[in-house]
């Protein structure tokens, strides 16, 4: 990385309060406090009066010690991507206009109607024009499938974010990422989402987990 920098590192936390509109939004911005490996900052979209979503974010300052990595474990298969199904555009939702899904075969049957055995999104994801991926792209990536009870279950339920975090390990070499994605409890309404980034030379990027409503339509 530029400068030497060996790592960057951030844990970022966000609350979903209400729907957000399509209207003029106010962001607000604020310090909570720095030391001396961190600095915290929260941030609150308003819309229409209302506090839509508020978020925290802890971020590790940037460093020239080579931290070591040791995983207990390594990642679930995912199919090549010139295997994988491509999810296209989709009318008043630009995410795909701008970001390449492409899902694992075994677990994208759900869009046709066939089911898998697990709760389970992987695949891969990049920007449509390369670039870089930054701190900022990683925490859109680690939300950019769809959710994990459509493999199993099909489009039988609502399943709108309560929170979302993610926490951000390092930035990637390479602008094409894996994604694992697993739910494996659905109770009291409703259903977690625990995830893995890693990018193409086998580092873990990011973890992420969501919590959200699971309500049968």
């Amino acid at each position: 990385m530029a400068g030497g920098i060996k790592n960057t590192a951030a844990i970022i936390t966000a609350n979903y309060m209400d729907r957000c509109l399509h209207c003029p939004t106010r962001i607000q911005v604020s310090s909570l406090g720095e030391s001396t490996h961190f600095i915290r900052k929260q941030a609150s979209i308003v819309q229409d009066g209302r506090e839509r979503i508020r978020a925290m974010g802890t971020f590790v300052r940037p460093s020239q010690i080579d931290f070591p990595s040791d995983y207990d474990g390594v990642p679930e298969d995912v199919a090549p991507w010139d295997r994988c199904i491509k999810v296209p555009s989709m009318p008043g939702y630009s995410l795909f206009d701008q970001v390449d899904l492409r899902l694992d075969p075994e677990y994208a049957g759900w869009m046709e109607g066939n089911l898998a055995q697990r709760s389970v999104m992987k695949g891969w994801v990049r920007f449509k024009d390369p670039r870089a991926v930054d701190l900022e792209a990683l925490t859109l990536f680690a939300d950019s499938f769809p959710p994990c009870v459509l493999a199993r279950h099909g489009l039988v339920a609502w399943v709108p974010t309560i929170e979302y975090s993610v926490n951000i390990r390092e930035l990637p070499s390479s602008d094409r990422l894996k994604g694992i994605f697993t739910t494996r409890f659905i109770s009291s309404g409703l259903v977690e989402e625990d995830g893995e980034l890693w990018d193409e030379n086998g580092r873990l990027v990011a973890l992420s987990r969501q919590i959200a409503k699971f309500h049968p339509q």
